[in-house]
């Protein structure tokens, strides 16, 4: 099966451009469990247990904060998802390669639109995300 210039291509650049921010996010999320909790819940249940009914429901807001931001970043990504999936219009074509594309034609209209679309798009996951703190599992 080819990947070379399908939309597999584009998914898997940028996901291999965004794995960095949300590792360091989820990293960052179970290191903020307690260990005291996890240790105590250990004594009465099973190692697997304990990590979905105690880890992952306490890490749950930093996980979703790194593949939101991953997302983010994916979004925007540029030169991997260029060089691995190009720029077919309707096939790979990204938002990133479009506003490029839009760019060199010369089309600044259509390229403010789709800057837009992605600030838009960017600060409305970072407003959800600002909100997640009141919610809970």
């Amino acid at each position: 099966m080819d990947i070379v210039f399908t939309w597999r291509a584009a998914v898997i650049a940028a996901a291999v451009a965004s794995l960095p921010l949300v590792v360091k996010a989820v990293q960052a999320a179970f290191e903020g469990v307690d260990p005291r909790i996890e240790a105590a819940a250990r004594t009465l249940r099973s190692a697997p247990h304990v990590f979905f009914t105690i880890t992952l429901p306490l890490a749950w807001r930093g996980i979703l904060a790194g593949l939101v931001l991953a997302f983010a970043r994916g979004l925007g990504e540029f030169g991997i998802t260029l060089m691995l999936a190009g720029s077919i219009p309707g096939r790979t074509q990204t938002l990133a390669l479009a506003i490029y594309d839009a760019v060199q034609s010369n089309d600044l209209a259509q390229a403010n639109r789709l800057a837009l679309t992605t600030v838009v798009i960017v600060v409305g996951l970072l407003l959800l995300l600002n909100r997640l703190p009141r919610v809970r599992l």
